[in-house]
């Protein structure tokens, strides 16, 4: 598999309910977990007061997007009803929607009807972690709402994932994975997508390593790409320590992720990951 940036366009903007965002700039997407058994410990929030504090602190911060979910995909995980999914997801969408009307929203779910109901809510982004496996509708969905999609990469559920690691080719695989989708999505009238490789979905700690090294190739596949490595496993397992101590490790990695082409920064930690942005730039604007 190769790639030459001379030969292809990679999208650089999203249409989020008539507003144009620009991603020549790389952006940041905060994450608000609605869930009580996230891996993160530090990112759970139990009410209104706690989800609306946290999106305050995050917009002061400069996210530009903030993704909600309601059904925790940490590996292992317990399976969540759609209409327990609904109950923590939806009246977030609503409240969030009204208190910060200019804040781009993402939902994180892999279910077409929560989704659907969510964009009805305020939602602008649809950010499914199975890429339309989980529930068929999703792609007509999406084409339907005509709304960004978020299309990552994961084997079976999270609850099974992790023993779905095995793979011949990495990075050919994944790129073919997506080849595929994309072309479906496009049949279907999606004309925004983001990419997203799924670290620690159906991989193993050295396959993650493997695939940020190789991220650069999904750029030809002419969309933005979304980094998700926030404190995961991968980091805090190599470092024998825990998700609450790997935000250095974090911020080490995103700044990889920036140099092999990211577009968005998927983090619980906004102010450092507009840090590494901003030193990215820099960096890259005086080669």
């Amino acid at each position: 598999m190769t790639h030459k940036d001379t030969f292809f366009t990679q999208k650089r903007s999203l249409n989020l309910g008539g507003r144009l965002m620009d991603l020549t700039q790389p952006k940041v997407m905060g994450i608000l977990n609605l869930t009580p058994d996230s891996f993160y410990g530090g990112s759970r929030l139990a009410d209104e007061t706690q989800i609306l504090a946290r999106a305050e602190e995050m917009l002061a911060q400069g996210a530009d997007f903030l993704d909600l979910g309601a059904y925790s995909t940490r590996p292992g995980a317990e399976e969540v009803s759609a209409e327990e999914e609904e109950e923590r997801l939806i009246p977030a969408v609503e409240l969030l929607s009204k208190t910060f009307p200019q804040a781009f929203l993402s939902v994180d779910t892999f279910r077409a009807a929560v989704a659907e109901k969510a964009i009805g809510s305020g939602a602008h982004i649809i950010n499914d972690v199975s890429g339309g496996t989980l529930d068929k509708k999703m792609f007509a969905t999406v084409g339907r709402l005509g709304v960004p999609y978020g299309l990552m990469h994961m084997r079976g559920t999270p609850k099974t994932m992790s023993k779905l690691n095995q793979y011949q080719n990495l990075a050919q695989e994944l790129y073919s994975y997506f080849a595929e989708k994309i072309q479906e999505l496009k049949s279907l009238g999606v004309k925004d997508l983001i990419i997203d490789p799924g670290f620690g979905f159906a991989k193993n700690i050295d396959q993650n390593y493997h695939l940020l090294n190789h991220l650069a190739h999904f750029k030809s596949l002419g969309h933005p790409l979304l980094a998700g490595l926030s404190r995961k496993s991968m980091i805090w397992k190599t470092l024998n320590c825990q998700p609450s101590e790997a935000l250095n490790a974090t911020t080490a990695l995103n700044m990889v992720a920036l140099q092999h082409g990211a577009s968005i920064l998927r983090v619980h930690d906004v102010k450092e990951a507009k840090e590494c942005i901003t030193i990215f730039s820099k960096l890259k604007n005086n080669c």
